[in-house]
């Protein structure tokens, strides 16, 4: 399935890894590119992973407060960003996706920085507030914020230095070099994307944005999935515990089918998975209980973004992948 990805034309290539009790079975094909000329896709290159930087960073780093003492995840977001009009939303709500912070930004991508945080000021909570999940990039900007305010400097330096450099994932950046890039969206206003984050938020917000913003490579996903299955030497970052608690629903009711930033999905014996995705084509899974892990990376907005014929298929691989795991 992953190679039919390729084979009809959905993507241009494919980087993945699946984990199985130890072992580990990697393969990377197709195009890096196919504009402005095709090139070949090559082993440790980076993608801009998208929104799994909330989970691989911006969740972490939360956590890491938490186990510190230095901040609750019931505590209410107004405590840490008073501008926040909100008294009602808590760091809960953010990292499970039920703070029905809604709105609209006029001329959102136009704005300068300071001009685009001040504008997320303005949004307001739906009335979904609690009783549906509404995935959103919003609450992890805020969140990134509640970081650099207790770090006191912007929350890709702080996932920097407090995730990436202590779990040796050396070849993931923030600033990668556009060289070593797979290149996303040949862009109207932007170009060939390469180097760059693909989100415009992202793009906008910069070394602030909690959101998006990562580039990794497959060696550094496979590191981490390591860690995070407790199967690593590494036992720096977090307590076990900690991510052990991650295989539970943490939504306000425990009924929506969330964890602390991540989603759930569940295995034939019932048993939770983690999973994520990014709008770059790239998606994790993860079961503690098996010791197995899945990782997938592609550049499904190249050249184009409206792919959603790729949203189709990766549902189709998560729902075999879990059917056929032991």
């Amino acid at each position: 399935m992953l190679h039919q990805l390729v084979s009809e034309k959905i993507v241009p290539g494919v980087s993945y890894a699946m984990l199985h009790q130890g072992h580990l079975q990697a393969e990377v094909f197709g195009k890096r590119q196919l504009v402005p000329v095709e090139e070949e896709l090559k082993p440790a290159l980076l993608y801009d992973v998208a929104s799994l930087t909330k989970v691989i960073g911006t969740t972490t780093v939360i956590l890491k407060l938490v186990e510190e003492g230095k901040l609750k995840v019931d505590d209410p977001v107004k405590k840490y960003l008073p501008q926040f009009s909100d008294e009602r939303v808590t760091l809960r709500h953010f990292l499970t996706h039920t703070s029905a912070i809604t709105g609209y930004i006029k001329n959102r991508n136009s704005l300068n920085a300071e001009q685009l945080i001040e504008a997320l000021y303005t949004l307001h909570t739906g009335d979904w507030f609690e009783k549906k999940v509404v995935y959103t990039d919003v609450g992890m900007i805020f969140l990134g914020l509640i970081i650099e305010r207790l770090y006191h400097k912007p929350v890709q330096q702080v996932i920097t230095t407090e995730v990436l450099q202590p779990l040796q994932m050396n070849e993931s950046t923030f600033n990668p070099d556009p060289a070593m890039c797979v290149p996303t969206e040949l862009s109207p206003q932007r170009g060939l994307i390469c180097g760059q984050v693909h989100d415009p938020k992202a793009n906008i917000i910069g070394e602030r944005c909690g959101s998006a913003g990562l580039f990794m490579s497959l060696y550094d996903l496979i590191k981490f999935s390591l860690w995070m299955l407790g199967s690593s030497s590494n036992k720096r970052v977090l307590h076990e515990e900690t991510i052990a608690h991650l295989f539970n629903d943490q939504t306000p009711n425990r009924q929506l089918g969330r964890s602390l930033g991540w989603d759930l999905r569940f295995n034939k014996q019932g048993s939770a998975c983690l999973y994520h995705t990014g709008f770059t084509g790239t998606f994790i899974l993860l079961d503690k209980e098996k010791q197995d892990a899945l990782i997938v990376l592609t550049n499904r907005v190249h050249p184009r973004a409206a792919n959603d014929l790729f949203l189709e298929k990766r549902d189709e691989i998560i729902a075999q992948y879990l059917s056929e795991k032991k």
